[in-house]
């Protein structure tokens, strides 16, 4: 591993550390500005039986009553040692909290994003490969379609369809194989969209490539043609694709699971929006940004060892030419 690319891993690594701080400040600050206010609306609620004594001691518990920029060092200080702080709802740890649905979540989102790579990749076969005659063109209209239609529509339409109609799952039931797998479709159909239209527009690159011309020449089968020689070069754009789409499949799963009834991260954020549980609220939004920043940098790190093509630091040396040094001047040379 040369020293070029160490270098040029640690600079990502730090911006990386800087937008995800950066992330967090944002969202305290949002959260804080948000209207209403979390104490009277779930600490005063009478439903609550909280007494003043026992509102007191909270408030001090979560630093409520300090300055916010004393709240913002506080909360950002706890974050960096993994401190989410406590629930105001429950008055249970943040993080166990989290842990409890998260494992639900990234299967979904796992699953959703199975189901993208694979029907991208099928789209894009039959989009180079079946002739125009059996659908080509529709075929090459899919990502747009896709790309146009909300994931909790096709949710719905998968859940009356195959939920009510066919009964291959129950709705009461939705942790079951089947209402994960059509929850994943849901989630997993848009995000296909970006990842088609990138792997159709490098397809056709690569396919003009002398190459593919010649492998194409030697009579191998379409199949053997693009698994072989076309899908890895024209892929390596889909790893950066796929690494903006991991906040898509973040987002979409949260509403994913609203229309499935799945408990997940999304239910957790549902009950916490609605009471105003702003320690739940940040940890959530702040983890999400934690996991986008990662995978990109994870994407952005393994570029360079997929295409070493990739220009990692600075500009490429010019060569240098008779004005910079006059022995390099051909005539006066010959002369």
């Amino acid at each position: 591993m040369s020293n070029t690319y160490l270098t040029y891993a640690a600079k990502r690594l730090s911006q990386a550390l800087v937008v995800i701080l950066l992330a967090y400040v944002f969202t305290f600050v949002v959260v804080s500005i948000l209207p209403g206010d979390p104490i009277t609306s779930v600490l005063r609620n009478p439903q609550n039986g909280f007494t003043e004594e026992e509102i007191a001691e909270i408030i001090a518990a979560q630093g409520l009553d300090k300055p916010v920029l004393v709240q913002l060092w506080n909360a950002l200080s706890a974050f960096l040692t993994g401190d989410l702080g406590m629930s105001m709802r429950s008055n249970r740890p943040v993080s166990s909290l989290i842990a409890e649905v998260l494992p639900s979540t990234l299967i979904l989102a796992s699953a959703g994003l199975a189901v993208a790579l694979v029907l991208a990749t099928a789209v894009a076969y039959g989009s180079r490969f079946i002739p125009r005659r059996y659908g080509q063109g529709l075929l090459r209209g899919f990502p747009s379609l896709f790309l146009s239609v909300p994931n909790f529509v096709i949710g719905l339409v998968l859940i009356h369809v195959f939920g009510f109609q066919l009964g291959l799952f129950r709705v009461i039931n939705p942790d079951s194989f089947w209402a994960t797998l059509f929850a994943a479709i849901a989630l997993g159909i848009p995000v296909s969209a970006q990842i088609a239209e990138v792997l159709i527009a490098n397809l056709d690159k690569e396919a003009e490539q002398e190459y593919a011309t010649v492998a194409s020449s030697r009579g191998i089968g379409q199949a053997r043609l693009f698994a072989k020689h076309l899908l890895k070069p024209a892929s390596l754009p889909v790893v950066t694709v796929i690494a903006l789409t991991i906040g898509e499949l973040l987002g979409g799963s949260l509403i994913t699971e609203t229309v499935f009834g799945r408990t997940g991260v999304g239910s957790l954020v549902q009950r916490s929006v609605s009471t105003q549980d702003l320690p739940v609220l940040q940890a959530v939004v702040s983890l999400g940004a934690v996991v986008f920043v990662l995978v990109n940098l994870i994407a952005d790190l393994l570029y360079p060892l997929l295409d070493p093509r990739v220009k990692l630091l600075g500009r490429p040396k010019r060569r240098p030419t008779a004005a910079d040094d006059p022995s390099l001047d051909t005539k006066a040379v010959t002369s």
